[in-house]
């Protein structure tokens, strides 16, 4: 395979579930070679929600491509003395268990330190290593809550709502990523190795920034708003006509200046809003919000959500039909532009899945298939630490490795 930016990267991922998983995930798209070290019978997401009996989890194969799996138990004496002297040879550690059980094992931070100076050991927690609440545990959704999001997500009227995509995760997993390559870029000059840590809770609570600007301005807590944004008309999801497999079909529209504003009733075909002193600027359009609503959807609800975005998008109005997974699956930008990626996966099957967000002109980001638990372990003990075949078999004997 041709050079890839983070080629030669050697990673040691004790990642679960989400949040570690999508930062490995992230650099091994980038061409770092991560190596997913998993108990016997393998990572516990694996087993999540199983959609098949017996076959991994969906949920493992969405954040575990491009990765190499070995199964140690670092429960056994033997199977941490064997991880120690492969964080010997590697760049980059990453966990994201439950608060100290890394310590628990004898793999804190200074033991790693300890065997590789120029490791970098990243560390995932919900709430950070020190403070009131770091033994407490997280998940997205705790991440979400205490991070503020779900206190502006959903409607007044109604309790806080969670994002439905797993912010608090993803999030966190990319910015443990940057994290990591800022540090490596760090020891580049210094030699040195790092800690790195991220809290979850932090994360979030970084992606509610926007809100702060209600904060201050209205001198109180920021509040749930549903799809509108203040001062916005028109702004939020109107409803369209019925297309394709989707029978509650939705577009966003935000024009959000007087320029926009013209684009839009253009687009529509009601220049004559141009001359309705209701509509003037920002501020007669939002007290008149109700009546001009009614006037965008009595039009969207005449077309699809993909006739609507055709034609605002085409006038210059900033829209998006409001996509479901089938849909994104199947849109034809995203797969003209190579952003679906076809897998064969050994027992899952054919699988389409979206590959890597970003795009460096010269480093390419395939997507490989998940691993089966221990699918590398073999191969990785040889290359890495120059075990040979009777070795491993001995090590699998003494259930040191599964």
């Amino acid at each position: 395979m041709a050079e890839r930016a983070l080629s030669g990267i050697r990673i040691l991922d004790l990642t679960q579930f989400e949040a570690g998983t999508t930062c490995t995930q992230f650099l091994g798209w980038l061409g770092a070679d991560v190596i997913k070290i998993e108990p016997p019978g393998g990572e516990q997401s694996r087993r999540n929600r199983p959609e098949v009996p017996g076959l991994d989890a969906m949920f493992f194969l969405v954040f575990n491509s491009n990765k190499r799996s070995v199964t140690i138990d670092l429960k056994n004496p033997a199977g941490r003395e064997l991880f120690l002297k492969m964080v010997e040879r590697a760049d980059v550690v990453v966990e994201n268990f439950a608060p100290g059980l890394m310590e628990r094992l004898g793999l804190d931070y200074e033991r790693l330190r300890g065997v590789n100076p120029a490791i970098i050991v990243a560390r995932i927690k919900g709430f950070g290593l020190s403070g009131p609440y770091h033994e407490y545990k997280s998940f997205d959704m705790i991440a979400q809550a205490v991070g503020g999001v779900m206190s502006v997500t959903g409607f007044p009227d109604r309790e806080p709502i969670r994002c439905g995509a797993a912010i608090g995760d993803t999030g966190t997993g990319v910015h443990t990523a940057a994290a990591i390559l800022a540090a490596y870029i760090q020891r580049q000059r210094t030699g040195q190795g790092q800690l790195v840590e991220v809290s979850m809770q932090e994360v979030v609570a970084n992606f509610l920034r926007g809100r702060y600007v209600d904060h201050y301005r209205d001198g109180k807590p920021s509040e749930r708003r549903g799809n509108g944004l203040v001062g916005g008309v028109p702004g939020g999801a109107y409803p369209c006509a019925p297309g394709g497999s989707n029978d509650h079909a939705y577009i966003y529209v935000q024009p959000v200046n007087q320029d926009m504003w013209r684009d839009f009733v253009t687009a529509i075909g009601r220049e004559d809003l141009l001359a309705d002193a209701r509509y003037q600027d920002a501020k007669t359009r939002w007290e008149h919000r109700d009546s001009l609503n009614e006037i965008v959807r009595a039009w969207t609800g005449a077309r699809t959500k993909h006739e609507v975005m055709a034609i605002l998008g085409k006038a210059g109005v900033p829209c998006g039909a409001v996509l479901d997974t089938g849909e994104i699956l199947d849109d034809p930008h995203l797969n003209a532009r190579g952003q679906i990626h076809t897998l064969e996966h050994a027992t899952r099957g054919h699988l389409r899945l979206p590959g890597c967000p970003v795009h460096l002109s010269a480093s390419e980001a395939p997507t490989t298939p998940a691993p089966l638990a221990g699918e590398h372990t073999a191969d990785v003990l040889a290359e890495v630490l120059g075990l040979s075949t009777d070795e491993v078999s001995a090590l699998r004997a003494r259930g040191v490795l599964g």
